[in-house]
């Protein structure tokens, strides 16, 4: 029998790490949890969100009247200005401050939208906010990280189409990882491994879920999360603005045509965390092992309200998926998406 039919494991190439494929559970039974159903489609203008045009936030601060793209600074930020030092004697246990800034990133005033719906154009101020956040906070901090999370089963705290940009004075883990081992890929082999991939997954075919010009989006040969997908651009760009016009035009194309298949999977709007990794801005210009890309990283497994756990042998182990990556690939390329 072959890999889609008994248990292996997979390394990540970005990180290093392994994971089980167990492609044989997908068929037990299941009786746990199944999420409440999805909430009704929601009005364009809601007079008690904090992120529409017009209302007021928490902060009894009131946002503009706003028709494209809205930024405006964390009103509970993860990162300050100033960050915490232990003053106590030196002992076994590490601290050190960490400071940054965080903001916040309506992508449209209708409530209602989400990137995966958006019209081309909207989604294009998408990515020339995405891009120009990453220049401005990266003239400033070591590491700007990009991300959206959608959905309340992604703890979203609003259903507003928005994200976030957090900067910080430090490399976080995963990137410094990614770092890491592009580094080691380019010194040793002197190629880079984003590229590889890319070129591999091309080839292979089984795994590709969108493909223009300028972007590649798969499913990856180590996916953790049931329908994970990874967005390569296949430009030699290490940051978001470093692409030009063109690719950022193919991108907000791309960007509807891949998040369209997550919705008409199973026929909801999917959840999901996505977030962008690029150079980390604190090396400079060192970065010529970097290639842009993106996580998409949505929890749903068998249905709209069946979602997978990370638990048991993933929190303990190590991370461990059912269905293979091949399989999610070929489901997501089965489902209808409108041109």
């Amino acid at each position: 029998m072959s890999l889609a039919d008994l248990p292996h494991r997979r390394r990540n190439l970005l990180t290093g790490e392994w994971l089980l494929v167990s492609p044989h559970r997908a068929k037990r039974p299941w009786q746990g949890e199944a999420a409440a159903p999805a909430p009704p489609p929601a009005p364009a203008h809601d007079p008690a969100c904090h992120l529409c045009p017009g209302n007021t936030r928490a902060t009894g601060e009131a946002n503009p009247d706003y028709s494209g793209t809205f930024v405006f600074r964390n009103d509970f930020a993860a990162l300050l200005d100033e960050g915490g030092e232990d003053d106590s004697p030196a002992s076994l246990f590490e601290t050190r401050p960490a400071t940054g800034e965080a903001r916040v990133i309506c992508f449209a005033p209708d409530h209602g939208q989400t990137l995966a719906r958006l019209p081309v154009d909207a989604v294009r101020r998408v990515v020339d906010t995405w891009c120009a956040l990453s220049a401005e906070l990266g003239a400033r901090w070591a590491h700007v990280q990009l991300f959206e999370n959608k959905g309340a089963m992604m703890g979203a705290s609003s259903p507003h189409p928005h994200g976030q940009v957090w900067a910080s004075d430090f490399v976080p883990e995963l990137p410094a990882r990614e770092d890491a081992r592009q580094r080691e890929w380019l010194a040793e082999r002197g190629t880079v491994l984003l590229d590889d991939v890319a070129a591999a997954e091309l080839a292979a075919g089984q795994r590709v879920v969108e493909v223009n010009d300028h972007w590649l989006a798969v499913v990856p040969h180590w996916a953790a999360w049931p329908f994970e997908t990874l967005l390569i651009a296949r430009d030699p760009v290490a940051r978001l603005e470093q692409l030009d016009g063109a690719a950022r035009a193919a991108l907000a194309e791309i960007l509807g045509r891949l998040l369209r298949r997550y919705d008409a999977l199973f026929g909801c709007d999917f959840p999901y965390s996505m977030g962008w990794h690029g150079a980390p801005h604190g090396q400079g210009e060192d970065t010529a092992h970097w290639r842009l890309h993106a996580h998409f990283l949505p929890p749903l497994l068998r249905s709209a309200t069946v979602r997978k756990h990370m638990v048991g042998f993933e929190l303990l182990a190590e991370t461990q998926r059912d269905i293979t990556p091949e399989s999610a690939a070929q489901r997501l390329c089965a489902s209808d998406v409108c041109a």
